[in-house]
């Protein structure tokens, strides 16, 4: 398969970044994937290689970009049964189990959520990049609940877009060992890697963090633990997971963040995404989906209300 050639000229009176001008020309991009583009030797000015992606256009300037194919990769369509929460042309959510991986990575080469989506859905195969084709976001190897995957790259720059400007509310229930502070609060502490084990994530200062926002409320106390309802505002790698630590009161079942031995009989961490409200591509009234505790999640509930 060729290279897909498209010609631009650009005959705006004022200067406009390269990135930005190609942004509005090829909307079924994402702008990382078009400064890939550049980086790449992918996109000529004026007949030669782009410098960057900051160049800056001027009134005349006209602009070449090859598209090209999507590379091969080793990732294998598998088939394993999705519980899909809803479909359209554009998306798919799904109501991830517990003990799946999202995209494939040193060590989980196969089972994971990206290998059930291609054996499903074979034509997501490169959307948004062949390494993690439809990911929009993610969730943790032992974190259940809903996820989305786009299925064309209209929709996934469109998805994208929605979680960066933070217009998506993405809604988790979590076990706690003991209680908040509070019973409702808010949660601001950066987060970065831990720099005694980089496979961990840490509550760090600001200078060497993002900045990591949750909400929080109570829904259900127990003697020994409390259910949290969680609101995350940013989307930082263990965040949650970190904000329950640093209030004092660990996610049950946590073998990274929490009690080394378990309070309850649990085979994972207790956090699973319930709820997910986004707008979808084309539509201007957001959506809501909804997925149930599994049960091994609502039996531990159920236990712990029976030694009320």
């Amino acid at each position: 398969m060729n290279d897909r050639v498209l010609n631009f000229h650009f005959d705006k009176e004022t200067p406009e970044r390269l990135d930005k001008f190609l942004v509005g020309q090829l909307q079924e991009f994402s702008r990382s994937r078009i400064q890939g583009l550049i980086a790449n030797g992918f996109v000529e000015v004026n007949s030669r290689l782009a410098k960057k992606a900051g160049q800056m256009l001027e009134s005349g300037f006209n602009v070449m970009v090859r598209i090209p194919p999507a590379a091969s990769t080793e990732l294998v369509p598998e088939d394993i049964p999705l519980d899909i929460v809803f479909e359209n042309e554009d998306l798919i959510v799904v109501n991830k189990p517990a003990g799946m991986v999202v995209h494939p990575a040193a060590g989980h080469a196969s089972g994971t959520l990206v290998n059930a989506v291609l054996g499903y859905e074979p034509e997501i195969e490169g959307i948004g990049g062949e390494e993690r084709p439809g990911v929009v976001h993610r969730l943790d190897k032992e974190t259940s609940g809903l996820i989305l995957l786009a299925k064309n790259e209209r929709a996934h720059r469109w998805l994208q877009d929605q979680f960066r400007l933070r217009k998506v509310e993405k809604t988790y229930l979590a076990l706690v060992d003991g209680k908040p502070p509070t019973p409702s609060g808010r949660v601001e502490a950066h987060i970065g890697r831990d720099p005694s084990h980089r496979k961990r994530m840490a509550v760090v200062p600001e200078s060497r963090g993002r900045e990591a926002i949750s909400e929080y409320k109570t829904i259900e106390s127990f003697r020994a633990h409390t259910l949290l309802q969680f609101h995350p505002l940013t989307g930082r790698t263990h965040q949650i997971r970190l904000h329950c630590a640093f209030l004092g009161c660990p996610i049950v079942g946590d073998e990274v963040y929490g009690k080394k031995k378990f309070s309850v009989e649990i085979q994972r961490h207790f956090l699973h995404a319930y709820r997910l409200k986004i707008a979808l591509p084309g539509e201007k009234e957001a959506r809501l989906f909804e997925a149930p505790l599994p049960e091994e999640l609502e039996r531990v509930l159920v236990s712990l209300r029976n030694e009320e």
